[in-house]
């Protein structure tokens, strides 16, 4: 059996959509546990990091995780840590939030503007992580892109995507024409392997009203839904810097896009705004 080749991605023209049908991008930065981020009374240490970012996400909330570990066969012990979440709104749903926990620090937004300014902002987020906590490396770097079809773009699926990912759904087969007004939902995993042992893990597909299979991203709508989900990431340590670590974000944003480009077709550029 062949062993899979990692993927190719070329540089694409980036076509900006003004109608994008992006619900989430997502970057997330990994790193050895620093136990005084995550503890209940640590908002003096945190002071300085909310400080740094205020100016942009001004609104502070604080969520509790519990976890469980054993500590002897029968003697599991609960701890508990924080989540501090700043935002760019006190609204539920704000456009933009940055989180911070004991071993992780994420930025994710709903309203992705460009790329540039997306990786603006999570450089900002890192070198304020770096200042006042000093992680000596990363240990896993994600970025996510969760794109949703709803209404008149889900009901011309077949001209805005290609027929090779549609599957099912673009076939004019009458049968399969006939198994596919059954579809409830119907969703495909596919693992990449991506340059220098990366992966990209990439999930698409049709979805039923109210129905989400990531409710802390996903949040699910009232009507059927086709959904385009793509999450690049890497185990290999970094240097905990913005530079470094933006930069592969920057590698990795044109990589989705490249493959983003190979799914979709130049239709699903127009309907969404783009000049092609």
């Amino acid at each position: 059996q062949m062993e899979p080749l990692p993927l190719r991605p070329r540089l694409v023209r980036e076509v900006p959509l003004p109608q994008a049908p992006l619900v989430a991008v997502i970057a997330q930065v990994r790193f050895s546990p620093i136990l005084t981020i995550g503890q209940p009374h640590a908002s003096d240490v945190v002071a300085e990091f909310q400080e740094r970012l205020r100016s942009t996400y001004p609104h502070l909330s604080v969520d509790q995780t519990h976890h469980i570990t054993m500590t002897g066969p029968s003697h599991p012990h609960v701890g508990h840590s924080q989540i501090w979440r700043l935002a760019d709104s006190s609204n539920h749903r704000p456009e933009w939030r940055v989180s911070l926990a004991q071993d992780f620090v994420s930025i994710e937004t709903r309203q992705y503007d460009s790329r540039s300014d997306f990786l603006s902002r999570l450089q900002a987020v890192i070198e304020a992580v770096a200042t006042c906590f000093s992680p000596s490396e990363s240990t896993r770097f994600g970025l996510r892109y969760i794109d949703r079809l709803v209404g008149t773009a889900q009901h011309e699926i077949a001209n805005l995507v290609k027929p090779e990912v549609l599957g099912m759904l673009a076939s004019n087969d009458n049968v399969l024409k006939e198994l596919r007004s059954s579809i409830v939902d119907s969703l495909m995993h596919t693992h990449f392997l991506a340059p220098n042992d990366d992966t990209v893990m990439a999930r698409w597909g049709v979805l039923p009203p109210n129905t989400t299979y990531d409710p802390n991203v996903l949040e699910p709508v009232e009507e059927r839904a086709w959904v385009l989900d793509m999450d690049m990431s890497t185990t290999r340590p970094h240097s905990f810097s913005g530079s470094s670590l933006v930069s592969t974000a920057k590698t990795f944003a044109e990589c989705l896009y490249w493959l983003f480009r190979q799914m979709v077709t130049d239709d699903f550029l127009r309907h969404h705004g783009g000049a092609l």
